[in-house]
C-alpha cells in the first residue's frame, strides 16, 4: 500500500504561484508514475501532470508553460510548481501513483493510489 500525502495549497491572487508537495510513504516500484490531478466543482477529475521515474513528463494543454511537475527521488516527492495561476485553476488538486507505469499518463484510469487532496484558490 503507498499512502500519498498533499501540502502546500492555499489562497492566491491571480498571477501568483503555489508549490504543491506530494510525499509517498513508501518506495513506489522500479517504474512508476505520479501524477496530479485536480477537481473543482460541476467539473470531472482531470490530470493536470504526470512524471515517470525516468523523469518524463506529460501535461494538460490548459497548463503548459504555467505548472511544472519534478521529483526528489531520494525523498519519494513529487512537487508542483504552479505559476501565472488564473481563477480557473481553482481547484482541489490530487497526487496519484501508479506501480509498474512509465510515460505519467493523465488519465484517472492509469492510477491506484490517491492523496487527501489540497485546496488551491485563486482570486481574480
Amino acid at each position: 500500500q503507498v499512502h500519498l500525502v498533499e501540502s502546500g495549497g492555499g489562497s492566491v491572487q491571480a498571477g501568483g504561484s503555489l508549490r504543491l508537495s506530494c510525499v509517498a510513504s513508501t518506495y513506489i516500484s522500479e517504474n512508476y508514475c505520479m501524477g496530479w490531478f485536480r477537481h473543482a466543482p460541476g467539473k470531472e477529475r482531470e490530470g493536470v501532470a504526470g512524471i515517470d521515474n525516468d523523469g518524463r513528463t506529460n501535461y494538460a494543454d490548459s497548463v503548459k508553460g504555467r505548472l511544472t511537475i519534478s521529483q526528489d527521488n531520494a525523498k519519494n516527492t513529487v512537487y508542483l510548481q504552479m505559476n501565472s495561476l488564473k481563477p480557473e485553476d481553482t481547484a482541489m488538486y490530487y497526487c496519484a501513483a501508479e506501480r509498474n507505469c512509465r510515460g505519467g499518463p493523465l488519465g484517472v484510469v492509469f492510477y491506484t493510489y490517491w492523496g487527501q487532496g489540497t485546496q488551491v484558490t485563486v482570486s481574480s
